[in-house]
């Protein structure tokens, strides 16, 4: 069901955080990154055509709903790079008035609104493409010998700063932390809160049966949660404890646990099961920790405020990419899957970020839920361009100013 063009659905922080790290190279002296944008024709999209935009069209309507509940003045994206509310109001009508699953209606819709854009880095348009998944776990909304471990919803005493309200510099930025004898201190860490610093406050929103999986939940940020019973809840992301994160997949290739090249999550989690000795004590080492809290309705939610779709949201920089629009995806199926270094190759919309990802040619593409979903996502770093789709009201005004 993965490779096809029709795919399922959601997560947050995505595996980027855990592969991508786990195979980086040392900071470089690399220049920030620098965005920039070049016109391009449809007909230069290598694979525009073979693609079903329709797919696209539920992700764009959900964004298009959160838009129109937002001033008409307010700028979309860094600068108001995809224009304002109001230059949406207009296509977003249009893409409701189309008919579901037209695929030509659709292409014909994108062609008419849209004026793509090669983005690149200083010019380089070659950059990464990983992929986040939503787990699903067993678990229990009390706990007893199988379901012993808690998942928290946010604590009452975690006070979340942000440092873009005292520096303009720093807008973007946060930290978190409690307030001690009147100083903000750091948050409990990822173990002293495992090994119960908020056990008996009566945060626990349901328990899980295995720590390698609440781990792993706690790098995606939402998942789904079944019960013997069949039923199913969906926790989403609440908040963090605003420690850092550390890629353990890069601790386990330090360690020579682990060879360069081989680090998927596949290969983490086998690891990690093969040593229960050595699990935790690994696993500590990333000191970041997520809140939860109960999703009603459609979910994950994504950076921008709307459900996800899988095979059709991506997760960008929103320091230097717009929330809410449309962007041509072009790169590879990841190794080791059916259609491994095939062109993947659609339409997806941008609707949520993610801490690895990071620069001005970068994403993570939701693959959706289940095993299924993991074993791509789990695999996906591949090099790959994107094209950004303004609407071409926004893009004749910066012809015009350029």
């Amino acid at each position: 069901m993965i490779p096809t063009k029709a795919i399922l659905r959601p997560a947050r922080i995505g595996l980027a955080l855990l592969l991508l790290a786990a195979c980086a190279e040392k900071p470089s002296e690399k220049p920030a990154p620098l965005l920039t944008l070049a016109p391009v024709e449809f007909s230069k999209l290598s694979g525009w055509n073979g693609d079903d935009q329709s797919l696209a069209l539920p992700a764009l309507l959900r964004s298009c709903a959160r838009l129109e509940k937002q001033p008409a003045d307010k700028p979309v994206g860094p600068d108001g790079m995809a224009g304002t509310v109001a230059d949406w109001l207009g296509p977003c009508q249009s893409a409701k008035s189309l008919p579901a699953g037209d695929a030509e209606a659709a292409r014909r819709f994108f062609e008419g609104a849209f004026q793509p854009f090669v983005v690149a880095d200083r010019d380089e348009p070659q950059g990464l493409f990983t992929g986040y998944y939503e787990p699903e776990l067993a678990g229990s909304k009390t706990p007893d010998a199988t379901h012993s471990v808690p998942l928290y919803r946010r604590p009452d005493d975690l006070i979340l700063v942000n440092l873009g309200d005292f520096r303009a510099d720093l807008k973007g930025d946060s930290i978190a932390g409690r307030v001690i004898e009147g100083t903000l201190k750091p948050y409990y860490t990822y173990q002293e809160i495992d090994e119960g610093a908020l056990k008996s406050k009566d945060l626990e929103l349901v328990w899980v049966a295995d720590p390698i999986d609440a781990f792993f939940l706690h790098i995606q940020g939402s998942g789904l949660i079944r019960f013997a019973d069949g039923s199913v809840m969906q926790v989403g992301y609440a908040a963090k404890n605003g420690q850092p994160f550390v890629a353990i997949g890069k601790t386990l290739l330090d360690q020579g646990e682990l060879q360069k090249g081989q680090v998927t999550t596949q290969s983490i989690k086998e690891w990690l099961r093969s040593h229960p000795d050595r699990a935790a004590s690994i696993m500590y080492m990333n000191r970041s920790y997520i809140f939860y809290r109960e999703i009603k309705g459609d979910g994950p939610i994504g950076a921008q405020g709307v459900a996800l779709t899988a095979g059709r949201s991506l997760a960008v920089d929103t320091k230097l990419m717009p929330l809410g629009a449309p962007i041509w995806l072009d790169t590879t199926w990841p190794a080791d899957t059916p259609e491994a270094d095939q062109p993947l190759q659609r339409l997806v919309v941008a609707q949520d970020t993610g801490g690895a990802i990071k620069g001005a040619v970068r994403g993570d593409i939701f693959f959706g839920s289940g095993e299924q979903a993991l074993d791509y996502a789990g695999r996906m770093k591949q090099p790959g361009r994107y094209y950004l789709l303004l609407l071409r009201a926004v893009a004749a005004r910066r012809a015009a100013t350029s």
